[in-house]
C-alpha cells in the first residue's frame, strides 16, 4: 500500500490516478478543507492529517509499504511556512515512515536543490533530501525541472490565450528543459514499481531545452498570431505569479537547466512530452473553457 502525501495537488492527483489505474492501493493523507472528494471517487483511502501534526503522520504511515510525498508550502500562507511544512514537516514524515517500518520513501524535490540557494524552498528541499538519504530508508528522490504547467503555462500561456501581453523577467534567453507534470507522475510510478529506482536521485527534465522567447514562439505557432512581450527587471511583478514565487522566476534568468534526460526516460520506459505538444494541448484546453456567445 502506498501512502500519498500531497494527493490533492495537481502532481499528487496525477500520481494517485496513475497508481490506482494500475491496481495499487493508495492511502491519501489530506488536510482538513483540502478538497479530497475526487481522490475518494477514484478509490483512494482518505485519512486526515497534516505535516505539522506528528501524531497524524505516525497513524497514516502505519501499514504503508511505500510513502510518496509531493506536499509543499507553496501558495498556502498562514502558518504553513517553508520551515513548518517543507523542513520540519517533511522531516517528521520521514522519521514517522522509518519508525513504522516503511520499505521505501519517494520524495519530490526540485532540480538543483542546494543548501546554498538564495531561495528558502530550494534550501528546504536540499535539507530534506539529505535527511532522507541519512534515514536508513530505501529512497528515491524525484528532482524535476520547472513544470510546464506552473511556468510556461502561467507566465506565457494564460496571458497569451487571453490576448494579453506576456511579461518576461530579464532577457528570457536562458535555456530550460521544462517538464510536464504527467511525465513526473510516470517517474513516481516507476519509483514504486521499478527496483532500478531504489536509492536513486532522478533529475527529470523535458526533451526540449528552450528559452522563454522560444516558449513565446511556440505559443505563437499554436495560436497562429503574434504575442506582445514586455521585459521587466527581477523583482518586478508578473501577472499571475504570486509574490512569494517571484524570486524563483527571477532566478531562472540567472542559469541554464538544459540537462538531457532522454537516457533516463528510456531506462524507465517513459515517453517525454515535447513542449510544442504540451502547448497545443494546453491551448486547446484553455480555449474550450472560454464561454461562447
Amino acid at each position: 500500500m502506498v501512502l500519498l502525501v500531497g494527493g490533492t495537488g495537481p502532481l499528487g492527483g496525477r500520481i494517485a490516478r496513475e497508481l490506482l489505474s494500475r491496481g495499487v492501493k493508495v492511502r491519501a493523507l489530506c488536510r482538513a478543507g483540502s478538497g479530497h472528494a475526487m481522490l475518494r471517487r477514484m478509490g483512494a483511502e482518505i485519512v486526515m492529517g497534516d505535516l505539522k501534526d506528528r501524531a497524524s503522520l505516525s497513524s497514516a504511515c502505519a501499514g504503508a509499504d511505500i510513502v510518496i510525498t509531493t506536499a509543499n508550502s507553496v501558495r498556502r500562507g498562514g502558518d504553513d511556512t517553508v520551515e513548518a511544512v517543507d523542513v520540519n514537516g517533511t522531516r517528521a514524515l520521514i522519521d514517522s515512515a522509518r519508525e513504522a517500518g516503511v520499505d521505501r520513501f519517494v520524495y519530490t524535490s526540485v532540480w538543483g536543490a542546494s543548501m546554498e540557494s538564495p531561495i528558502a524552498l530550494v534550501r528546504a528541499k536540499a535539507e530534506s533530501e539529505a535527511h532522507l538519504k541519512a534515514s536508513g530508508l530505501t529512497w528515491t528522490v524525484l528532482a524535476p525541472n520547472a513544470f510546464m504547467e506552473s511556468w510556461p503555462g502561467v507566465v506565457v500561456g494564460a496571458p497569451a490565450v487571453a490576448g494579453r501581453e506576456v511579461v518576461i523577467v530579464g532577457e528570457g534567453r536562458r535555456r530550460h528543459a521544462f517538464v510536464a507534470e504527467h511525465d513526473v507522475a510516470q517517474f513516481a510510478v516507476a519509483a514504486v514499481t521499478n527496483d532500478a529506482a531504489r536509492d536513486r536521485h532522478l533529475a527529470i527534465g523535458g526533451p526540449d531545452a528552450v528559452t522563454w522567447l522560444d516558449v513565446v514562439r511556440t505559443y505563437e505557432e499554436a495560436l497562429s498570431r503574434p504575442i506582445p512581450v514586455r521585459h521587466v527587471a527581477p523583482g518586478e511583478a508578473v501577472p499571475g505569479v504570486p509574490p512569494e514565487v517571484l524570486p524563483l522566476l527571477a532566478a531562472y534568468d540567472t542559469f541554464d537547466s538544459d540537462f538531457d534526460t532522454r537516457a533516463l526516460a528510456t531506462e524507465f520506459g517513459i515517453a517525454s512530452t515535447p513542449l510544442a505538444a504540451w502547448v497545443r494541448a494546453s491551448v486547446a484546453t484553455m480555449r474550450s473553457r472560454v464561454p461562447r456567445v
